[in-house]
This record gives structure tokens, C-alpha cells and sequence, in this order.
């Protein structure tokens, strides 16, 4: 199962894009959604307020991963 090894901050500090453990640069948003099929291991899903417009967020647990 692939990994979370990197991730790249917009300047507000928000994650926009990941690095896996395959070498993949995937957005936030494909990132969630294969969070949510169980396909990337150590990504923690929140429940979203209605008015982010998704059902989850990914929990910012990677402050201290290097950025892409």
C-alpha cells in the first residue's frame, strides 16, 4: 500500500499536492478520495463542514514531511 512522503504547501501553508511512495505527485483532492478507498496507508480522515463541499478532509498530520 502506498505512503505519504512528501507534500508540497501553497503560501497560506494549505496542502495542495502529495508525494507517494511510487514517486506519484497527486492532488489534495485525489489524495482524499483514494484516502477514502483505503488505497493510501497513514492519511486520517476528518468529517468536513457542509460547506467544504466534501464529505471529509485530510487531517494535516505532515508538518514535519519534507515538501516536494
Amino acid at each position: 500500500m502506498e505512503t505519504i512522503v512528501a507534500v508540497e504547501r501553497n503560501y497560506l501553508g494549505d496542502i495542495i499536492s502529495f508525494k507517494t511512495s511510487n514517486d506519484r505527485i497527486i492532488s489534495y483532492r485525489k489524495a482524499l478520495l483514494e484516502a477514502e478507498e483505503g488505497l493510501l496507508d497513514g492519511v486520517r480522515l476528518s468529517e468536513a463542514s457542509f460547506e467544504d463541499g466534501y464529505p471529509y478532509i485530510i487531517e494535516d498530520t505532515f508538518s514535519e514531511y519534507p515538501h516536494i
